[in-house]
């Protein structure tokens, strides 16, 4: 249930009269319930407005009486993904007791009025906010603190020479609202709050007959549906999606929209299309059925634009949906490697299946990085790196130049960073225009090469920031969720001076150098199992990252565990397959189904979602390597392999009926039942 509270404290334009009759507040309290509040309420004040909030079971929405708006405005906040907690940002100068802010990578990081932020401000408080359900009581304990005066600091006067940007010089001094001074204390006493800035459509704080007239008519000469359909593709996207796709999507989003598709339904008709280009990709057919492949793949990525695009235009999100997106994106992509793979071997190749393995380990591995790059990043723009530091060092100057190429949008250094690293968007791209202009031996191959360029480019320079930055994000969450241990590394002794990511990547140079040698057996004389008695070496090698699993996660380069642990297990599980003589359409769908147990935990770590109902059954990294190592020993590695990955199946499909079927009708019927005791909603 979605409170909505109209704060009309401190602001003289609640009572103003709009050209369709009623105040400003009426007008916004309307504008509330069509965003999908529940109950709106007026609140005088502070402390009435703490009141609300006491008893209130699900997320806030709060607005000042001075916001003029499309109601689409409050519709996107109500039902913003981002994050529980989200706050209306604007571009306006600052007016008179106005709250600025200063975001970073979509988070407000510091907020205030305009002399204390020093000129650092991005943008200016909108004057509507929405709170999640767990920040409530730091929303009613900011609102009666503020009222008590105990929170922020008076506004120190100007001083002659005094940094300021433009806009914060032009912000008159006057007292704030209750609505600003609120959202103010609320983020000096240290709530995570995300930005949620306004594109195409309009809204104005007012504060006079004469602003309310000026912002009406903007409001009124800007179509609102139309608007809508233009701000459901991403504000900022990669080239092929930006230029080949997005361009003509939103008639297809119009179009499902009509039909009464959900985003769920056009994932699932996007995997059908690249399941369909697959299998021409496999059964090969000549070059006509290879040109259908890449026109299917093209349309599947298309569909995979417009499910998001459809959910922000209909504002249907939910977790499960944005959970199967980012499984289904992941799925898809090892499916078509799969189809090459499969199709180059037909075609003769002998190494079309190696060369989807390591297609697929590379770009696992690579998004790995990437996620707990991101997750760095975010920390890092929470903790805010004191005065002084930094010191131009190559760090501090790499973060500028990336800064200054990102704020130039549409130029050619701007397209340039976010091409060569190799997004989604132009490996689909790569991958269709390769596979039929030449065969899929020639795609894979383009595949890699770009992908490892892609890898070595981000890695070098990520490296390089994250030493700057020292932010040891992996201690903020649960290490050994996201390390994947098992119950053998929660044993292993811990080796402390070494330090986690030392131990992790020298585990996974064992079965490196075991791959290394079965690939080169089999090469010479077509058989590498004679390498079997080195197997318990290359696992013991491998066992050496679970040393560090009790070892605080505090380093600068801490955040690459996780990818280093599975590039140890994928080379480990890759190897005993090649030492084995497992045939490699089987090493294949086992190392697939090792990925979307992991996708499975990343996409709950950016979704905050706790574990996997049947985590625990999963083995670990350690287990799963050690049962595969004992199977390869006593000669069955190929029968191991089916099983282990066989069990994994079944336990992440239990996992997922528990998780997003079992489990939340269990919570509504106990909801139900509290209700009808009279029990409230439970805790």
């Amino acid at each position: 249930m979605t409170l909505a509270i109209v704060l009309a404290g401190g602001s003289a334009a609640a009572g103003l009269p709009t050209r369709s009759g009623g105040t400003l507040a009426d007008r916004l309290a309307a504008q509330c319930r069509l965003a999908g509040a529940d109950e709106v309420r007026f609140a005088a004040d502070l402390d009435e407005l703490a009141a609300l909030v006491d008893v209130a079971t699900g997320p806030v929405l709060v607005t000042g009486a001075d916001l003029v708006a499309h109601g689409a405005v409050l519709r996107h906040l109500a039902t913003s993904p981002v994050g529980p907690t989200v706050a209306l940002v604007l571009t306006d100068p600052p007016g008179a007791g106005r709250t600025v802010v200063r975001e970073e990578r979509g988070q407000v990081v510091e907020a205030g009025p305009a002399q204390t932020l020093n000129g650092d401000a991005t943008g200016v408080f909108g004057g509507a906010l929405r709170v999640g359900a767990d920040d409530l009581p730091s929303l009613a304990a900011a609102a009666r603190a503020v009222a008590a005066g105990t929170v922020l600091p008076p506004v120190p006067a100007a001083t002659p020479g005094s940094p300021a940007t433009p806009a914060a010089s032009q912000a008159p001094a006057g007292p704030a609202s209750d609505v600003d001074r609120l959202f103010a204390g609320l983020a000096v006493l240290g709530t995570l709050v995300f930005a949620h800035r306004v594109r195409l459509l309009v809204a104005h704080r007012v504060g006079d007959a004469a602003e309310l007239a000026a912002a009406e008519a903007a409001v009124d000469a800007v179509n609102e549906d139309r608007a809508e359909l233009r701000l459901s593709v991403k504000e900022r996207d990669d080239f092929f999606s930006t230029y080949c796709v997005s361009t003509w999507s939103p008639y297809l989003v119009r179009v499902a929209a009509r039909l009464g598709l959900g985003p769920s339904t056009v994932t699932v008709i996007s995997i059908l299309f690249a399941v369909g280009a697959a299998a021409l990709f496999a059964v090969g057919g000549g070059r006509m059925a290879l040109v259908a492949g890449a026109v299917l793949l093209y349309l599947g990525f298309v569909l995979d634009c417009v499910d998001g695009q459809l959910a922000r235009y209909t504002r249907n999100f939910s977790a499960w949906g944005g959970w199967l997106d980012t499984m289904a994106d992941r799925a898809k992509e090892y499916v078509v490697y799969a189809g090459l793979g499969y199709g180059a071997t037909q075609a003769g190749h002998r190494y079309g299946w190696a060369l989807a393995i390591a297609a697929m380990t590379l770009q696992t591995v690579r998004h790995m990085t990437d996620t707990w790059y991101g997750a760095l990043h975010d920390e890092a723009a929470r903790r805010p790196r004191p005065a002084g530091t930094g010191g131009g060092g190559i760090g501090d100057r790499l973060n500028a130049a990336s800064t200054r190429v990102q704020a130039d949008t549409g130029s050619l250094s701007y397209w340039l960073k976010r091409t060569v690293v190799f997004p989604i968007g132009e490996r689909w791209a790569l991958v269709a225009l390769t596979v039929a202009l030449f065969n899929p031996l020639v795609s894979l191959i383009a595949v890699l090469v770009w992908g490892t360029l892609a890898f070595a480019y981000t890695g070098a320079l990520r490296t390089l920031r994250a030493r700057w930055m020292w932010v040891p994000v992996l201690d903020t969450v649960d290490a050994t969720l996201h390390r994947d241990d098992g119950p053998l590394a929660a044993r292993l002794p811990v080796v402390r001076p070494v330090g986690p990511l030392t131990l992790a990547v020298i585990g996974a140079l064992g079965p490196a150098a075991l791959l290394a040698l079965g690939l080169a057996a089999v090469r010479s004389d077509g058989a590498a199992d004679g390498l079997r008695w080195l197997l318990p070496v290359a696992l013991l090698v491998l066992l050496l990252g679970g040393l560090g699993a009790g070892a605080a996660h505090n380093g600068p380069l801490d955040w690459l565990v996780p990818a280093a642990l599975r590039a140890g297990e994928y080379l480990f599980a890759i190897a005993v397959g090649v030492v084995g003589d497992v045939p490699p359409g089987l090493i294949f769908g086992y190392v697939f189904l090792l990925t979307v147990h992991h996708y499975d935990l990343t996409a709950r770590l950016e979704k905050r979602q706790a574990a996997p109902p049947l985590h625990a059954a999963t083995l670990g990294w350690d287990g799963r390597s050690v049962l595969l190592c004992l199977a390869a020993i006593v000669g069955f590695a190929g029968i191991g392999m089916a099983t282990l990955g066989s069990y994994l199946l079944v336990v992440f499909v239990a996992s997922v009926v528990l998780a997003w079927v079992v489990l939340p009708a269990r919570a509504a019927r106990a909801s139900a039942l509290a209700v009808r005791t009279g029990g409230g909603a439970p805790g």
